[in-house]
């Protein structure tokens, strides 16, 4: 098959720039246009709550269906669909004002993202299986890359357009989102043996085979555990650190180097892995991640805040590539789609819930440390269900 792969650094690329706009402009940046998109529109703050909402709901729901699609169609054909359909959501974004259309809207941008996300991990584990780790890993690096990219990016749209920045910010992202749909259909093309290059598709049978497997599951609810502690982490740490009496431009700080460290790191553990093993290398960068959850537990000092940013910069991308590939470890080239895509539901799941929990957790107690306790429990559990995926055989579950 070497001699008819596409080129891996397009491919990578590719891969990298999918995740840049579906996960980056189409989930993390709504964050940052918020506010001003809630004062321009005069959006109540549940109103606001809830546009993020469906964004994630829209997310779940269609999750598995993208992952079908792409076994049946074809990744390449699902990813572009997919890009096409947040690229509509983007321009809508750019000039809608009423609330129900925004709602649709939205919840368009996270329809997209299950048809496009986890059908390019497929892609990119099913051309190199032996580079699984590290192309995977690759592809999480744009997620930090993007990160840092909407900090500076969209305060100079403001600086440029005013109060309608947040407007202009939406309709780059829509043309971005459009490059690189062109890009993905000009680039990348479909392993043998997937979707569209077989009449073969997997029946409803195989589908339940694959949601059935013990393998598939213990990796699925170790990707929804990873899900949950992540998104506890992301809303309520910095909140955590200004309650502890550090002022807010510290805190970014510390997130702005967990942001620069997180690049790094997925291709790092993801090569690491491929050398060492899969839950070798995953059960270390869980046991890590654990480790710096623990130490803002422990004393509120400066020095334990910054080595818990520290450390979770260098491991918690990993944990995401990680288990990533080992999802798409256990199952046939041609069932990598749908395993990725059932794993996925559960950390989607998980995202949905951790912040409920952890809000009534802190909310009930007055204690940020309650919902940082919950989030150390989920993370030793998830540490060692991945010490057991360290045994799991190295030929694929189901074939």
């Amino acid at each position: 098959m070497s001699d008819t792969r596409p080129n891996i650094v397009l491919t990578v690329l590719c891969g990298t720039f999918t995740a840049l706009v579906v996960i980056v402009f189409a989930r993390l940046a709504f964050g940052v246009l918020l506010p001003p998109m809630r004062a321009d529109l005069g959006l109540s703050y549940q109103q606001a709550g809830t546009l993020g909402t469906v964004t994630a709901l829209g997310y779940l729901l269609f999750v598995l269906t993208g992952g079908a699609a792409a076994a049946r169609w074809g990744a390449r054909r699902t990813v572009v669909f997919g890009l096409i359909t947040v690229t509509v959501g983007f321009a809508g974004l750019s000039v809608a004002s009423s609330y129900p259309v925004l709602l649709f809207l939205m919840a368009l941008l996270g329809f997209g993202t299950a048809f496009s996300f986890a059908p390019m991990v497929a892609l990119l584990a099913a051309w190199f299986p032996e580079k699984r780790g590290l192309v995977i890993g690759c592809m999480s690096a744009g997620i930090g890359a993007g990160s840092l990219l909407i900090g500076v990016l969209v305060p100079w749209l403001y600086t440029k357009f005013g109060e309608t920045g947040w407007r202009a910010s939406w309709a780059l992202f829509g043309g971005l989102a459009l490059v690189v749909a062109v890009l993905v259909t000009g680039t990348l093309k479909d392993p043998p043996g997937s979707g569209t290059a077989s009449d073969d598709t997997p029946p409803s049978a195989d589908k339940w085979r694959i949601y059935r497997n013990p393998r598939v599951l213990l990796v699925s609810a170790t990707y929804g555990l990873i899900g949950l502690t992540y998104i506890i982490q992301v809303i309520f740490m910095v909140s955590f650190v200004v309650e502890a009496g550090y002022s807010e431009r510290t805190a970014g700080q510390l997130v702005a180097m967990m942001g620069l460290l997180s690049i790094a790191a997925g291709p790092a553990w993801g090569l690491l892995s491929d050398r060492w093993g899969r839950g070798n290398a995953l059960t270390t960068a869980m046991a890590l991640v654990t480790i710096a959850t623990v130490l803002p537990l422990l004393q509120q000092s400066l020095l334990f805040f910054f080595l818990h940013f520290l450390i979770l910069g260098a491991a918690v991308n990993g944990t995401f590539a990680l288990v990533q590939a080992g999802s798409t470890d256990q199952v046939a080239p041609r069932y990598i789609p749908i395993a990725f895509s059932f794993a996925t539901l559960f950390f989607a799941g998980g995202q949905f819930i951790g912040p409920a929990v952890a809000g009534w957790l802190i909310e009930t107690t007055g204690d940020f440390r309650s919902a940082f306790l919950f989030s150390t429990v989920g993370l030793i559990l998830g540490t060692a269900m991945s010490f057991r995926i360290r045994r799991f055989p190295r030929e694929p579950a189901v074939r």
